[in-house]
């Protein structure tokens, strides 16, 4: 097993422990996600509200209600992983694609756990980790044209469809010092439907897996 799954596997069972029985636990997806996902049959959850059809296909497997958000309300906590962080706990994710599912359930649920090897860990977002923007699809040349002239290099992600039938414009070269600020100037271009920026929803507890154990972060 490489030092890095391991890590993965620390912060999962980092953050099992803030699941308690009886709760409906929203859940990402990833690779670290994966390794939660294999320790949650130790838990009797009422049920899980999912960011992605992976995800959902993983749980059910295990025998865990999926459940929709419409009907399960506010959720206890949200249990996710990124694909970098800052020390202010603010992400950037999408590199599956699930972005926005996983924005939404992230905004409905009290509080947002986030655990990661340090690998992930950046001084600034963006720098080596496109801003994944997901786009109407009819949109797609025109939000480019947008992102080129906020300084930005669009990669259009192809053979890949978002759950909702999107596309993925992976973008470079964002100036992303003021991630909140770039979060809503991007939401504001038309066509665009949410970005892998999670500023405004940023983690409020990051479980940060290394070689010396498990860094746990509140802000």
């Amino acid at each position: 097993m490489s030092d890095q799954q391991a890590q993965k596997q620390a912060a999962a069972k980092a953050a099992l422990n803030y699941v308690e029985d009886g709760m409906i636990l929203g859940v990402g997806t990833g690779s670290t996600v994966n390794c939660l996902i294999e320790l949650l049959s130790t838990v009797k959850l009422a049920g899980a509200v999912a960011s992605s059809q992976v995800t959902e296909d993983k749980l059910r497997a295990l025998g865990i209600e999926i459940v929709d958000l419409n009907f399960a309300g506010t959720l206890d906590i949200y249990i996710d992983g990124a694909d970098e962080v800052n020390e202010h706990l603010q992400l950037i994710k999408g590199g599956g694609g699930a972005l926005t599912r996983e924005k939404i359930v992230a905004a409905a649920s009290n509080k947002f756990i986030c655990m990661v090897d340090e690998s992930k860990s950046v001084e600034m977002l963006g720098r080596e980790f496109p801003v994944p923007i997901e786009v109407l699809p009819q949109a797609r040349s025109y939000v480019a044209r947008q992102l080129v002239s906020l300084g930005g290099e669009p990669v259009y992600r192809e053979d890949f469809v978002t759950d909702y039938g999107n596309v993925i414009l992976d973008t470079y070269d964002l100036d992303v010092s003021n991630p909140i600020e770039l979060e809503q100037t991007l939401n504001n271009i038309v066509g665009v439907v949410c970005n892998g920026i999670f500023a405004a929803n940023q983690a409020d507890v990051l479980l940060k897996a290394g070689s010396n154990g498990v860094t746990t972060l509140t802000r």
